[in-house]
This record gives structure tokens, C-alpha cells and sequence, in this order.
């Protein structure tokens, strides 16, 4: 008898390298975490991780919305954040901020690379994985010495 394991082959933007892949590795974990708190806060039956996520708090608060019911799962979404992770490292100093002009170049990136997954049904995972890196930045600025 043999034992299957579901192995899930990655799929990579032409521009992704090892820089992106052990970068996403170290968020890889925060992203699980803070899907995990949701589920909790929501009533399933994940463990309670202790994340101080405000989207939950929002949701919990009826001050945001809470996804409809057959939203991806982390699984499903893990691509998506990985793709924008990577995103915001590759084309972040050509785009400072996420506008159309970058959709447009990240919309092409993905089709390129996911070409049977549906830009619109992903987007929004991979805007959170590129405004992820926002806050990495701005956490290390914030330990940074003042320059004089």
C-alpha cells in the first residue's frame, strides 16, 4: 500500500527568486497565525493563537465584514499571499504605493504565472501580502537610530 502525501507544487512570477522565497518563508507563519485567530474568533475550532489582529477585532465589532461563507481557505489563498509578499519586494521602489498602474503590472504577473486562477478572486489576498511588507518596513525604520 502506498502512502500519498498532497504535495503542492508552487508556481513562481518570472521575477521571484531566492531572496523572495526565504523572505516569505519568515511571514509564512505570522499569515497562518492570524488566519488561524480568525477562524477561532469566529466560533471554529482552531486553537486560540493570542494574534491581536484588528481585522478580527473589526469583524467581531460588526465594523467590517465578515467574509462570505466558501471564501478560500488559507491553503487556497497561500499563493496569493506569497505572490504579493514577493510583489512589494521586486516592484516596490518603482511603485510606492498600490495603484492601477501597479495592478495592471501585478494583474499580468499573475495570469502569467497563474494562469488558470482568476485574478479578481485572489486579488485582495495578494493586496494584503504586498501591504504586509509595508509594515515590515515600517517596524524596522521605527528600531532604526535616528539619522543626525
Amino acid at each position: 500500500m502506498t502512502n500519498h502525501m498532497n504535495v503542492t507544487q508552487r508556481r513562481n512570477p518570472k521575477w521571484w527568486n531566492d531572496t523572495h522565497e526565504s523572505s516569505w518563508d519568515r511571514v509564512k507563519a505570522a499569515f497562518k497565525r492570524d488566519w488561524d485567530q480568525t477562524k477561532h474568533d469566529l466560533g471554529g475550532h482552531e486553537p486560540d493563537t493570542d494574534q491581536n489582529v484588528n481585522d478580527t477585532v473589526k469583524q467581531a465589532a460588526g465594523k467590517q465584514p465578515i467574509p462570505p461563507r466558501g471564501q478560500p481557505t488559507y491553503d487556497e489563498v497561500e499563493d496569493a499571499y506569497r505572490f504579493g509578499y514577493g510583489a512589494r519586494d521586486q516592484y516596490g521602489k518603482k511603485y510606492s504605493r498600490w495603484d492601477n498602474l501597479l495592478e495592471s503590472q501585478l494583474e499580468r504577473d499573475w495570469r502569467d504565472t497563474y494562469s488558470d486562477r482568476e485574478w479578481k478572486a485572489y486579488r485582495d489576498s495578494i493586496r494584503r501580502g504586498w501591504d504586509s511588507q509595508e509594515g515590515r518596513q515600517m517596524r524596522k525604520e521605527a528600531k532604526e537610530p535616528a539619522m543626525r
